[in-house]
C-alpha cells in the first residue's frame, strides 16, 4: 500500500486548485488596478490629487480663446473647470466636434516642470462630446453649483442647436 489515502489525494488536489485560483485572481486584480484610469478635473490635478506621470483622464471645458495650433499636428489649449485652468498639449488629429467652449475628456499624463513647478497635461487622446446635449456625467456634476445650475457661463458654447419649430427648413 502507498502511504497516501484517496481522501488525502483529493484534499491535496483541492488545496492545489484553491491556491491556483487565488494566485490567478491576485494577478488579475493587480493588472486591472494598474490599467484603471481615474477621472480628474483641472482643480483636482492642481491640488495634487494625482501623481506625476500616472495615466489618467482629465475632463473639463476648453477655455475660449486658448486654442493654439503649433508645428504639424501639435496643439495647445487650456482646459478649465470654472475654478482652475490647466494647460494641455496634444499631438494628433483633433475630433471633428472639438472646439473652444465645449466639454472634452483627455487621456494622458500630468507633467510638472522641475524648474518652475508648473503643472501641465500631455494628452495622448482627446474625446469631444458627440452632440449639443451630451457631457460626461463627472464633468457635468463638477460644473454645477449647489442650486443645480451651470456655473460656467463664460465657457458655454457659441453653438446654437437647431430647434424644430424655429429653424426647420422651409419648402
Amino acid at each position: 500500500m502507498s502511504g497516501i489515502s484517496k481522501r488525502q489525494q483529493r484534499l491535496s488536489a483541492v488545496v492545489i486548485l484553491l491556491v491556483g485560483i487565488g494566485v490567478a485572481a491576485a494577478l488579475g486584480f493587480t493588472a486591472f488596478r494598474k490599467n484603471m484610469m481615474y477621472f480628474y478635473t483641472p482643480s483636482d490635478l492642481l491640488a495634487g490629487a494625482a501623481a506625476e506621470g500616472a495615466t489618467l483622464q482629465l475632463g473639463g471645458l476648453v477655455e475660449k480663446g486658448s486654442l493654439r495650433r503649433e508645428d504639424g499636428l501639435k496643439v495647445a489649449f487650456v482646459m478649465a473647470d470654472c475654478e482652475k485652468q490647466l494647460p494641455v498639449s496634444y499631438e494628433g488629429i483633433l475630433p471633428d466636434l472639438f472646439r473652444e467652449g465645449q466639454g472634452v475628456v483627455a487621456t494622458g499624463r500630468l507633467r510638472v516642470d522641475p524648474a518652475t513647478g508648473e503643472r501641465s497635461f500631455v494628452a495622448s487622446q482627446i474625446l469631444a462630446k458627440h452632440d449639443e446635449n451630451y457631457m460626461p456625467p463627472q464633468v457635468a456634476a463638477s460644473l454645477k453649483t449647489a442650486d443645480g445650475k451651470h456655473s460656467c457661463a463664460p465657457f458655454k458654447s457659441v453653438y446654437k442647436p437647431m430647434t424644430a419649430a424655429a429653424d426647420a427648413p422651409r419648402s
